[in-house]
Parts: C-alpha cells; structure tokens; sequence
C-alpha cells in the first residue's frame, strides 16, 4: 500500500511515485509533521529540532522542558489555544466562552479505495487506484473530535487531505475556523505563485516572496471568485516551469475560501487552505459534524509545468465525471454575441441553419428564452418558455434546430430571482435579504436561498419541466452576481452558516439534475470565470473561462488558467471583432488559435460573415477537429510567460511523444522587429518531425534545446500554430 503506519516510532508515511509526506505522533500524543517532498526512504523525524525559544509557551505535560513548543514545532493540524501564534487550522468556540482545542491522537484507520465527502465533490478513483488513511483526533474536556482524511492516488503523485469536525460532548460548540490542509516546511526560502483578478480579466499570474508576516487571499463573495482563485503553488526560490522543487494546493470547493501563509519568527513557513473564517460560525450540537472541503497536494521537483501536468489529470480524470469526461465535446455556436436578449426561434433556427453548412455541432440559445426577459432586470425565476417571442414551442424550436443535424442546448441561471418575476411576487422570502434592511443588488437582480431545500426544489421542478419539453442536450449554468445580504430564513441563520450550507444546495441541485439527465453537458459559468473552481468541475466538466473573449486578453487569461486545469475543462470561442469587451480586432486565424486551447466554440452571427471568412471558418473547424483528442488529453506545455515575453506560446504534445501542437500568438511589433524563438518541451529527444506545414524535419533535442524562429511579419497579433508528426525515418 501507498500508506505505512511504523508502530514502534508511531510514524505514518505516505509515497507517490516520486514524493513522500511523513507525520509522528509524538510522546505526548501531538501530531506533528515530519515532511513533504521528493521521494525518500526512512524516518523523518531526525528534522525535528527542540530549543528553548524564549515567549513560546509549553504544553503543562512537558513540565520544565522548555524546549518543546507548539509555537516551534511543525504540526498536521494546529489548532488554537494551544500556545501557537501561527495560523491555526481550526478555531472552537465553547459553550463557556473559550476558543480552545487541545486535539490529541486517539486512532487511525488505513484502507484500499478513496474516502467520500457527504454533500461535497471530491477527488475520486477505483479501489485499485488510491488508499486512504483516517487519524482521529480529540479533545479530551470537550469531547470534540477531528477525523483527518488523507487519499494517496499513488501513480498520479496526488495526496488529498479533509477533516470531520464532530461534536461529541454534550454542549453546543461552534466552528469559527476550519481548514482542510496545512502544511509546515521547517526550513527552505519559497515564493507563492497565486491567480488575481477581477470579471472579465480572471486568474492574472503572480509571483510572490513569502516574506515575514502574514499573506491572505481568498473570497468572502460566496462564490470563488473572480478576484482570486482557490489554487496556488509554494515553490522554492528561482523554481521555473522545467526546474526546482514547488508544492500545489487546489481547494476542491466553490464558495468562500482562504488560503494563508507566513514566514514565521524562526524561518519557518506555514500554509493553511480552507473555509474563509470570515462570515463563518457554524455551530454544532452533540452528535452533529461539519466536513470541511477537500484540498488536493501535489508534489514536483522539476518545476511548475510537471506540477501543472499531476493537476491536469487528476482534474480531468480524477474529478470531472459523465459521458463527457473523455469525450471531446460538441463545437457550439451560442446567441449570447450573436443577438444578446435580440432574437426569436426564426433566428435560432438560422443560427442552426449556418452552424450545419459549417460544420458546427450544436446551437445554443442564451439569455432571454423564459418569462419576461427582454433585459436584464426581469424574469429570472421564471422559468417557464416564452413561446410568445419565440413565435414556437420550444419542442418545435428544438425539432427544427435538430433537423440541420444541429444539437440545441440552452442558458439557465437558476440560483437567481428578478424581484420583477412571478416567483419573487410570490414568494419574496426565496430570496437572500436581511429582514428589516434594504437588499443589495448584483446586476439588478437577487440571490435565491439555496440553503433551503423547498427553494431549490421549486426551481428544479420548472427546469426539469423545461427540459422535459424537447431534446435538449446542453446546459449553460451561469451566475451573474456576488453573494452579500448572509442570512436564511431557515431556522434564522445568519452568516455563519449560510455561506457554507448555499454552496452545497448548489452542488445537490446539480447532482440532482445529473441523476435526472445523465447524458446532459453542463458548462458551468458565473460571470465568466467567477467560479472556476475544481468543486464545480466534479459537476461541469468544463467552465465558460472569461466574458472577455478578446484573443489578446485570453492569452493571459489562459495562462493562468492553465496552472491548474486543463485545456478541457476551458471554455473558449471565436467571436465577433470589434471585439465586445475590449473593441480590439484580431483576425479570425489568430482568434481561432487561441479558442483551440479550451474547448473550442463561437460567439458570432456567421450570417454578417464574408464568403471568405466562412470558408476560413469551416477550415478552422475541420483543423480543430482533426487534433481536438490532443488538445483534449494531451501533455500541456508552456512556452513562454506573456506577461513578461513579447508572445504567448503554448503546446500540446500527445502521451506518446508522436504528435504535437504548437501555438504562437505575437503580443509585440517594433520597428526592425528582433526574432522570437520558441523552445518546443515534451518531445522525444532523438527523434525526427516532420512540419506538416512546411515538410522541414528536425529533431526533438533541437527544437527543445534552440526552438524554432518565429517569422518576422508586419501586423498586429499574428499567430501561428506548428503541427510536428515523427517520422520513422531519420533526416
């Protein structure tokens, strides 16, 4: 098995193929963390250094020894009130007042297969693929206990960590702070590569030095957020894509997170992912138990493409689930930028109509299709089909789309009510609001309870009728605003519990229309890019990426994108320039390069399209089709950074080295313009391509050790994409 437990020394040992991670429980029954890293053999624990650090408190058990600190000492899951001014993991607030939690070991369990969250997505894997280790741990005055979760994927390098918060003493207590995973390095200098942003402009890269103090990031919007993602990598210093030791955590969950992490007074680095402790209180009565989200750990000692490459197939193979999760999914062409609120079931229709004699796959009608919603400031709730301005049903709408040889799919945002809607006339408690105060608007629109069952079951009930009206094979699940009134009706909760309870109605309502429809594509959506996140993967397989779908700004976007998930859970389309969120113009060929690394789809009227434009366009198609497996599984390279180099450059190389796609959008263009080289990575080293372009044949070690120069051209943002197949011959 991946997990051993030494029952002399009392040390527990996780291995991947090429990482270990080691924890002891010590004399006094604290569980401490030995080491994460590069695979080793032996015990750990020879790390552990004990001084007598002056204004570090010690445990009473230890006596005079002045020398063991909980402030020192590198632990799996410190909680506060044990004399440890570092972050804490965990935060209990007692019935008498106190914040305290003296959890010590009490037993642990080890098993084949992969441990399961009640309610909450996970990473998942055959019996034969994973093993699961569960320590528990508890505090002796307040009964209250801590199950540790740890999932070992032992070929994909993946170790995942949960907790069970459970309330067994006979008073009520509340979580005020509940992390997933920490981890201490006892010595090293590292950096934080973390993802910022804002809508529209999502996941920007940044490079951080963990300097001394405390640096958060995270989301109190109820969503993950455009503004920082819940994923981030601890690397060691001068660490680049191919060298150098570095550590991801990905929080598999949707709402409010926060990762923190600090240099402390002796050198030390603490990372702590989970739960943002913010609008966070949820109390607990005897017999009762929260499970705090997963985080997954990966491990790589050559640098952040490898780490990026663990996370791309555990995402795609470990999380993302269904019909979809190998299959390459349907080219789609969607009315939002075609027709915004502007269109009728003739247009839809002839949106098909185009999309066949393109080669597009299937249609889908966005934003407007329901109630009264002629704009964005009525009719969600209302989901019932306005036949009305249609001018058909949707089962003939959908009958005539499908008669092209067109698939149909359709727009939903059902986490949200228009207070101008029939619903919310009816049942103005469905919505999130503050009893007594003015409610605040997001789009001119409010939040619906999703903590509360009977609204998600209202909801459900007329989407499910929708959907039962005709052949509909696509869903867009969007969210268009932040959460911010935090209170429930049920049971009057107010923000302590509700952030934590609305994200996972949110994941039973999806699991529930997954069970309904099992062969339904989900992409998932909030204003783009405002909740991508691995939680919503397990149910989406994959995430409308941006609203800004600008190629110059998807460049960057992706890139950061890209640290974490792979191109196949990327939602990116061709659309109409002047572009809508910048008023760029790119040409399509350059367009089309950088919507082939996602999913791949439009946002146009190919109606305004010339002859030559749609001619381009079908052979645009046919290419993506032609390498859309490679793209969609295929080894994900980084060739550049386009936030400092003067072009974006990326490549797809297949599992057996055979085959590779490259792509190249210039960024820069000067006078007397200096040449660009692109490194290749991922190639066999002695082996022969072909451009299939050009012909020209070289080998593997050239292109990766020189690259291959890009053509100096005049004009702005050319791109270019290199296909190189191996010969069997040699030059």
């Amino acid at each position: 098995m991946a997990i051993c437990f030494q029952e002399k020394k009392h040390i527990f040992t996780l291995q991947t193929a090429h990482s270990t991670y080691q924890m002891k429980v010590d004399d006094f029954g604290f569980l401490v963390h030995l080491y994460y890293g590069g695979k080793t053999a032996g015990d750990m624990d020879y790390l552990l250094t004990y001084y007598d650090r002056g204004f570090s408190g010690n445990p009473s058990e230890v006596k005079n020894d002045r020398t063991y600190s909980m402030d020192a000492l590198p632990q799996e899951y410190p909680a506060l009130g044990m004399g440890d001014y570092r972050s804490s993991a965990l935060i209990i607030h007692n019935v008498d007042g106190t914040d305290c939690c003296n959890l010590r070991y009490v037993s642990h369990e080890i098993k084949k297969g992969k441990y399961h969250l009640k309610g909450l997505p996970a990473v998942y894997a055959k019996e034969e693929e994973a093993d699961t280790l569960k320590i528990l741990l508890e505090d002796a005055v307040s009964k209250v206990q801590v199950v540790l979760l740890y999932g070992v994927l032992e070929k994909e390098d993946i170790i995942t960590r949960s907790a069970k918060i459970i309330n067994q003493g006979d008073k009520r207590i509340s979580v005020k702070k509940a992390a997933s995973a920490c981890l201490d390095f006892v010595d090293g200098s590292y950096e934080m590569l973390s993802f910022y942003g804002r809508h529209a402009m999502e996941r920007n890269f940044q490079r951080t030095e963990i300097a001394h103090g405390n640096y958060v990031i995270g989301s109190r919007r109820g969503t993950s957020s455009h503004q920082y993602n819940p994923a981030v990598m601890i690397a060691e210093k001068g660490a680049t894509e191919d060298t150098g030791k570095c550590y991801g955590m990905v929080f598999v969950y949707s709402g409010n997170f926060m990762f923190e992490v600090e240099n402390d007074q002796y050198g030390q680095t603490r990372a702590v992912m989970g739960l943002h402790s913010d609008l966070f209180h949820y109390p607990l009565e005897q017999g009762q138990e929260l499970v705090i989200p997963e985080t997954i750990l990966s491990y790589s000692g050559e640098g952040f493409g490898k780490l990026s490459r663990q996370y791309h197939q555990c995402i795609r193979e470990h999380i993302c689930r269904g019909r979809y999760r190998d299959q390459i999914r349907p080219i789609l062409l969607n009315s939002w930028e075609a027709a915004y609120f502007d269109f009728d079931g003739e247009m839809i229709v002839e949106l098909a109509k185009e999309a066949a004699e393109l080669g597009i796959d299937m249609v889908v009608m966005d934003d407007g299709w329901f109630g009264k919603r002629d704009d964005d400031n009525s009719g969600l709730g209302d989901w019932q089909v306005n036949e009305k301005k249609l001018g058909c049903t949707l089962k003939e709408l959908t009958d005539k789309v499908n008669s092209y040889g067109v698939k149909f799919g359709i727009w939903i945002e059902p986490e949200m009510i228009s207070e101008d809607s029939d619903l919310y006339r009816e049942h103005p408690d469905y919505a999130i609001q503050i009893p007594g105060r003015k409610p605040i608007r997001g789009r001119n629109q409010l939040v619906l309870d999703f903590s509360r069952e009977e609204v998600r079951s209202h909801v459900f009930e007329q989407i499910c009728a929708v959907l039962d009206q005709a052949n509909v094979e696509y869903i867009k699940w969007d969210m268009n605003r932040s959460l911010a009134d935090f209170y429930s009706m049920k049971k009057n909760q107010g923000q302590g519990q509700v952030t934590y309870d609305y994200v996972l109605g949110v994941y039973d309502f999806l699991d529930k229309l997954l069970g309904r429809y099992p062969d339904m594509l989900i992409e998932g959506c909030s204003g783009g890019g405002g909740r991508f996140d691995a939680g919503m993967l397990y149910y989406t397989p994959q995430i409308w990426c941006s609203d800004n779908t600008d190629a110059v700004d998807r460049v960057l976007i992706q890139y950061g994108t890209s640290f974490f998930y792979p191109a196949s859970a990327v939602g990116a389309h061709v659309s109409a320039v002047p572009n809508h969120q910048t008023g760029r113009s790119v040409s399509l060929h350059t367009r089309g390069v950088v919507a082939m690394a996602g999913t791949f789809g439009y946002e146009l009227d190919p109606g305004k399209l010339t002859k030559e434009e749609k001619e381009e366009l079908k052979e645009q198609i046919r290419h993506y089709k032609e390498y859309a497996q490679l793209i969609h599984s295929g080894k994900y390279y980084r060739l550049s950074n386009p936030f400092s180099d003067s072009c974006g450059a990326w490549m797809f190389v297949s599992e057996d080295g055979e085959c590779a796609l490259v792509n190249v959008v210039m960024l820069e263009i000067h006078g007397n313009m200096t040449v660009n080289y692109v490194r290749m990575k991922g190639l066999i080293p002695d082996a022969v391509y072909e451009d299939s372009d050009t012909g020209r044949c070289y080998y593997g070690s050239a292109l990766m050790e020189a690259g291959i120069p890009m053509p100096v051209e005049l004009g702005e943002y050319l791109a270019y994409q290199i296909v190189l197949k191996r010969k069997p011959d040699e030059i």
